[in-house]
């Protein structure tokens, strides 16, 4: 059976994180679960303007620092050049190629395909939030398999927000999830996920955010003063309950990432690979 081949696009430009961590340890424990043969390689596309090219079948783009503003870094037109031949490939090709955009890439596709408004926050977003679905993301094969609200990590600067609906439905764009409803401040709700096409998702969560890893990340002495002194006790105090809840973010590491990878091969292999929930 011929090796599927996924493409890790490492946005973090070379800036210490747990999300690539998070990324390859789903890819290893996919390896070993599925009956196809899957390889992966990684892209240091910040750092190095490191991209694949169109010989992959899956593609991953993680999170990453900094502001997904417009600015003139080398890797920049590169990267939105593979977008658009990833979804121009997908209008003239039967065997398609899957893509999934996490936090940063979530951000910077977002603006290039101009399907709201990107800005900065008036503060950081950071900690773990109920995700709340809309109508197509309940009805959404990969949303729809959480339930609603979810739970997920967020850590963020910046933000999506007043989707354009009438260039939306020109693209084929659905929203599936929304931050939660703020009534008591006059901000803008951001936009949590898309559905861009088919085969592209995207989250501006976190969702390979694994609980074990990060509760023992922020019980580090180094990591527990940071954000005491960023975010506060109480903000401290609340991650690392809910890191230690089996039914906040584990639960969604458990499912989302996997089920996009298992949904993509069943796709590529005409394999049923089911879900482990």
């Amino acid at each position: 059976m011929k090796s599927l081949k996924i493409a890790v696009l490492d946005m973090y430009n070379n800036f210490p994180n747990q999300g690539m961590r998070c990324i390859l340890k789903i890819l290893h424990q996919l390896q070993a679960e599925v009956a196809v043969p899957v390889t992966y390689d990684v892209f240091n596309v910040r750092a190095e303007v490191a991209l694949p090219g169109l010989d992959y079948d899956i593609y991953l783009s993680s999170g990453g620092p900094g502001s997904p503003l417009p600015s003139d870094e080398p890797w920049e037109t590169p990267y939105f050049a593979l977008i658009d031949q990833l979804l121009a490939w997908n209008r003239t090709h039967e065997q398609k190629k899957y893509v999934l955009l996490i936090c940063h890439s979530f951000q910077l596709v977002s603006r290039h395909l101009q399907v709201g408004e990107l800005s900065a926050r008036k503060s950081t977003s950071f900690g773990i939030f109920p995700m709340h679905m809309t109508e197509a993301g309940q009805q959404d094969p990969l949303l729809g398999l959480l339930p609603d609200p979810f739970m997920a990590v967020d850590s963020r600067d910046f933000q999506v927000t007043n989707p354009d609906e009438d260039h939306l439905r020109r693209l084929g764009v659905q929203v599936l999830a929304m931050e939660k409803d703020r009534p008591h401040v006059p901000f803008d709700r951001a936009i949590m996920a898309l559905r861009f096409t088919p085969e592209m998702v995207g989250t501006q969560f976190h969702p390979e955010a694994d609980g074990e890893g990060m509760l023992h990340y922020m019980l580090t002495t180094e990591r527990r003063q940071q954000v005491i002194d960023t975010h506060g006790q109480q903000k401290y105090d609340d991650m690392v309950r809910l890191l230690q809840d089996p039914e906040a973010i584990e639960l969604t590491e458990r499912i989302l990432v996997p089920a996009f990878l298992r949904q993509s091969i069943a796709a590529l292999t005409a394999v049923d690979q089911p879900v482990t929930l």
